[in-house]
């Protein structure tokens, strides 16, 4: 991967890159190893064909944002009703460096969540309506815009759609600094309209986004046909069968206080944080589970793809397409992945206001005396390894592709033994950025680093501030002891130290 992803920052640096064909997305010798085996049954997943995927319509329209009523521009709404559709990505204009990555700048920007488009007019009116942002205390951002809404033009008129990419991945700090890659969730709570869920509901769609069409049954088991996980004894999700809109939405609370968001193959029970994007270069693994390898930018624009339309839906004899259900079969173009892909390798954190003084150079001292640079190795204070999930024990015949660290960090195993992304281990994470990012842990359970450092954590009677079932009060966030026993002066060096990553 390494030699990789230098050959490609040098073509970047001369040039050379406009003059290679873009890197095929869904390539079936890449995809052949590019999963990781799941616990319980030790294989991969089935990712549908090349020839499947290439068979769908490509769809490239800009989408434009959805203004708070009372803060769109004069003309705008003409305007989106005379321009027609628009080419999200025009490759045929892209020369240099900095054509693709302004170009993937439109498409993480723009690119929209394609089958929830509607065009029904209760959505339309709804969403030009000031009653449907203020009964659900939705504020407009700095620029007078809808977090998450977007209007998209095309031949049959101006649909309203749903942002893709920056749903889960551009911050909006305290501060009103706009930091796209980073996780939403990660400083304040982001409120999304209810009219989401309802289009998901209406279109028959699991609350996932994948672009799949359900049968015509109850939510709860859209719910249980996206996670199930039946080569497991006493499955959880089967809990989930029963489960209403109404009760879902206490769920999705939950969610987006732990930095989290639903997914297909994921888990409504255990969730796994959104991940942020700025460094991703650098990764060895994606997922928290390390469900794919991310060996260069190939890896990057198909895990994009899989997890906007293309999702796997075979696990060895295991098939979660129900009958009746269905792929919506529409791709973006391979361009628009790859100038995307480019753009996140190009991304920078926001600036730092932490500054290295003398607590936090105290606090460095620490962080290599306790061994912390073991896992988190600088310079980018990962070691790229895995560590195992407690209680799971690799077969004899793992992937060659997987770096392990054989130990177990104690942290809770649900994400990594009993949902369809669980690989039975967990990646070590970087420490950069932490400052910025917010809930720690793969589940998002401790939501500051005080709190991850706060002897009482492990206890019964702890209080997480970050992610929680439905109706937990308090209760013991598991694992990843390395620093409790500190005395609370270097606890507080610690944490300065690493406010500065």
């Amino acid at each position: 991967m390494r030699i990789q992803h230098h050959a490609f920052l040098l073509a970047l640096a001369t040039g050379a890159f406009a003059a290679k064909p873009v890197p095929v997305t869904w390539d079936e010798a890449a995809l052949a190893n590019w999963a990781t085996p799941v616990a319980g049954l030790n294989q991969r997943p089935t990712h549908m064909s090349a020839k499947d995927y290439y068979a769908w319509p490509i769809d490239n329209l800009r989408t434009y944002p959805v203004y708070y009523p009372g803060r769109e521009p004069a003309g705008y709404w003409e305007m989106l009703e005379r321009v027609g559709p628009k080419p999200l990505i025009e490759p045929e204009r892209l020369k240099t460096e900095a054509d693709w990555i302004e170009a993937g700048r439109r498409v993480f920007d723009e690119l929209d969540h394609i089958p929830l488009r509607t065009f029904d007019p209760k959505f339309i009116t709804a969403a030009r309506s000031r009653e449907t942002f203020d009964s659900a205390k939705i504020e407009p951002l700095p620029d007078g815009t809808i977090f998450g809404m977007r209007w998209t033009p095309t031949a049959k008129g101006v649909a309203l759609s749903y942002s893709n990419c920056t749903n889960c991945h551009l911050l909006y700090m305290g501060n009103g600094t706009r930091v796209p890659g980073a996780p939403t969730f990660a400083s304040l709570p982001r409120r999304v309209p209810a009219l989401i869920l309802e289009a998901h509901v209406t279109n028959r769609r699991p609350p996932a986004a994948v672009p799949l069409r359900m049968p015509d049954e109850p939510f709860g088991m859209w719910l249980f046909r996206e996670t199930q996980v039946p080569w497991i004894t006493d499955d959880p999700n089967e809990r989930l069968k029963n489960l209403s809109v109404e009760d879902f939405r206490q769920y999705a609370r939950m969610f987006g206080q732990g930095g989290a968001v639903i997914r297909w193959n994921g888990s409504s029970l255990f969730p796994s944080k959104v991940p942020d994007l700025i460094g991703i270069k650098d990764r060895k693994y994606l997922d928290a589970t390390a469900t794919h390898l991310h060996r260069g930018i190939g890896d990057l624009m198909r895990y994009a793809a899989l997890v906007s339309y293309a999702e796997a839906v075979d696990f060895g004899p295991y098939h979660f397409l129900p009958t009746q259900g269905e792929r919506l079969g529409t791709r973006v173009p391979d361009e628009a992945l790859y100038a995307m892909a480019m753009y996140i390798y190009s991304l920078e954190p926001p600036r730092n206001p932490n500054v290295v003084n003398d607590k936090a150079k105290a606090g460095q001292k620490i962080f290599a005396r306790e061994g912390c640079v073991g896992c988190h190795t600088p310079p980018l204070y990962t070691n790229n390894k895995l560590t195992l999930a407690e209680g799971f024990t690799p077969p004899a015949d793992k992937a060659d592709s997987l770096d392990l660290l054989p130990v177990s960090v104690g942290t809770d195993p649900s994400l990594a033994l009993q949902t369809r992304k669980g690989t039975g281990y967990y990646k070590v994470p970087s420490l950069k950025g932490v400052w910025y990012r917010g809930h720690y842990l793969h589940d998002g359970s401790a939501a500051s680093l005080e709190e991850m450092f706060d002897p009482d954590r492990p206890k019964d009677t702890h209080v997480p501030g970050g992610w929680s079932p439905p109706g937990t009060k308090s209760r013991a966030i598991k694992g990843h002891e390395f620093g409790l026993k500190l005395n609370q002066i270097e606890r507080e060096e610690l944490i300065a130290f690493l406010r500065t990553l």
